[in-house]
C-alpha cells in the first residue's frame, strides 16, 4: 500500500545530524514524568531512599491499577518531586553500578488478557497511545487495528529505523505479541527508501509527504480512520522492538538513541543513552559559545517541551533541540522585517523563496488574536476533517459538533504544523489536548 500526502510543511532548520554513528553517554540520574503520559493519573509506589531495579514500578494509574510507569535503571529513588497541591511532577532515580532488570516469565505463553497485563506491568503499555482521546490505552478496550510508524518527519529528527537496525527478530516478535491483542490488522508505515525489511504478520505502508506525515495518527486517518465507538492503538517502531524483546527475553529494553540538534549546537550528534537521562551530560561541550539566551527543547521545535539545562529527557522524545530564545534580541521593524534570514511560509517575505537552512528563535512574533478563517490550518493537516471548525467546536465545548467534525481521529501533535503557520498565534495543540480531556470526562 502507498500513500501520498501533499498537505503539511517541512521546516528548513540548521543543525541537522550528519554523522549517524551513536556516541555512548551515561548519566547518574534519571527521571520519569507522569505528565508525559496523557490519561495516566499517578499514584506513587515508592519513597525516597527505596532501592529499585530496572523495570520496577515507580507509579501506577489510580483508575487502572495494572498500568505502571517503571524505573529505567537500577538504583535508589533520589526524589519524589511534587508541585502545587502535591501534584507528582517527576520521580528521580540515581543509578547504581548494579544492572539488575525485572524479569517476566513468558515461557508458558500468554492469552490476550495476560498479554495486556504484562504490557501494562512492564511500562510498555504507557508508551502506546489509544485513539480516541490520544491517551495511554485502557486495558479493557481491544483495538480494532494497530498503527506503527517507522517515520519521524519532525524538524531535524533522525529516522527511528536507526534504533532498530539489526532487530528484525525483535520486530517480528513484537508484531506476533500484538496480534493477540488486535481484532484487525497491524500496519507499519515507512518511507519509500526505507531499509526496514518485511516484517511477518503486518501490512507495510509506504508514505510520501511532508510533516506531519510521520505521525501514526495521520497515517491511520489515511488508511482506516477511527470512528465513534472504535479504538485503535498507535506506536513507533522503537516501541514495537521493545515489545518484541520483552516477548523474547522477558525483560524490557530501556536503551534509546537521542539526536542532539539545532542551530545553537556546534556538533550535532546521535547519543546512545537510557530513557529519562539527564540532559546536562548529553549536551555538555556540544553547544556553541554565545552571549545570547538559548532555549533547550526536549523534542523538536514544533511539539517539544522547553526545559532547563538540569532537566531530563521527556517521553516520547528522542531528540534535543537547542535554538536561540530571542528575548534579548532587538531588530529593526521586528516581526515585519524583510530580512532574508527569517523563515516564512508567506511569499510576502524573501525568506519564503530561500533554499537555505534557517536559525529561528523562540519568539512568537506577533500577538494572539481572533481566529482567521483563511484555510491555512487545512493546508497543514493531511486528514479528512475541517480543522478550523473542529477547533471552534472544541473552544465552545460543543460535543455534538466535535464528534461530527472528527475529534476522535486527532491528537495535539497533528496540529503542530498548523500551529506554526497560524497567523492568529493560538495554542492549537493545547486547545486540542483540552478538548480531548473534556470530551473524555464528559462521556465517562
Amino acid at each position: 500500500m502507498k500513500i501520498k500526502l501533499k498537505k503539511g510543511l517541512d521546516l528548513k532548520i540548521a543543525g541537522a545530524v550528519s554523522n549517524l554513528t551513536p556516541i555512548d553517554i551515561s548519566s547518574s540520574l534519571y527521571a520519569v514524568y507522569p505528565d508525559d503520559f496523557p490519561g495516566f493519573k499517578p499514584k506513587v509506589d515508592v519513597k525516597e531512599g527505596d532501592r529499585v531495579i530496572a523495570g520496577a514500578p515507580l507509579m501506577h494509574d489510580k483508575n487502572n491499577t495494572d498500568v505502571k510507569l517503571v524505573s529505567p535503571v537500577a538504583g535508589t529513588v533520589k526524589a519524589v518531586v511534587r508541585g502545587e497541591r502535591r501534584k507528582v511532577v517527576r520521580i528521580e532515580v540515581e543509578a547504581s553500578a548494579e544492572a539488575t532488570t525485572r524479569h517476566f516469565d513468558l515461557s508458558l505463553g500468554l492469552g490476550s488478557d495476560e498479554a495486556v497485563r504484562v504490557l501494562a506491568e512492564s511500562g510498555l503499555l504507557a508508551e502506546i497511545r489509544q485513539r480516541p482521546y490520544d491517551i495511554v490505552p485502557l486495558t479493557a478496550a481491544m483495538p480494532r487495528d494497530i498503527f506503527v510508524t517507522a517515520i519521524d518527519s519532525a524538524p531535524l529528527a533522525v529516522s527511528p529505523e536507526l534504533a532498530v537496525e539489526g532487530k528484525k527478530k525483535e520486530l517480528s516478535a513484537g508484531v506476533k505479541f500484538l496480534k493477540q491483542l488486535c481484532k484487525g490488522k497491524i500496519y507499519v508505515s515507512v518511507r519509500p527508501d526505507s531499509h526496514l525489511g518485511a516484517i511477518e504478520g503486518c501490512e507495510r505502508v509506504e508514505v510520501v509527504g511532508p510533516h506531519p506525515a510521520g505521525n501514526a495518527g495521520v497515517q491511520a486517518a489515511n488508511i482506516a480512520p477511527v470512528n465513534k465507538g472504535e479504538t485503535i492503538w498507535t506506536l513507533d517502531v522503537v516501541t514495537l522492538a521493545r515489545i518484541g524483546q520483552l516477548a523474547l527475553s522477558g525483560q524490557r529494553d530501556f536503551e534509546t538513541l537521542v539526536a542532539v540538534t539545532g542551530p545553537e549546537v556546534a556538533s550535532p550528534a546521535v547519543v546512545r543513552t537510557i530513557e529519562g537521562a539527564a540532559i546536562a551530560g548529553i549536551i555538555a561541550g556540544r553547544l556553541k559559545q554565545s552571549d545570547h539566551h538559548i532555549r533547550i527543547i526536549s523534542g523538536n521545535v514544533l511539539t517539544g517541551i522547553a526545559v532547563e539545562a538540569d532537566a531530563f529527557i521527556r517521553f516520547p522524545y528522542r531528540q534535543i533541540t537547542v535554538i536561540a530564545e530571542g528575548d534579548d534580541k532587538t531588530e529593526f521593524m521586528g516581526w515585519a522585517s524583510f530580512s532574508p534570514s527569517k523563515p516564512s511560509v508567506s511569499p510576502t517575505f524573501p525568506g519564503h523563496f530561500s533554499a537555505k537552512e534557517f536559525a529561528p528563535d523562540a519568539r512568537l512574533n506577533g500577538g494572539r488574536r481572533a481566529m482567521i478563517m483563511s484555510g491555512e490550518y487545512d493546508r497543514m493537516l493531511p486528514m479528512d476533517i475541517l480543522p478550523e471548525y473542529l477547533l471552534k467546536a472544541i473552544i465552545s465545548r460543543n460535543i455534538d459538533s466535535m464528534e461530527k467534525l472528527g475529534i476522535y481521529e486527532v491528537a495535539p501533535e497533528d496540529f503542530s504544523a498548523a500551529e506554526y503557520v497560524d497567523t492568529s498565534k493560538l495554542p492549537l495543540q493545547q486547545i486540542v489536548r483540552d478538548g480531548l480531556d473534556y470530551l473524555r470526562e464528559a462521556l465517562e
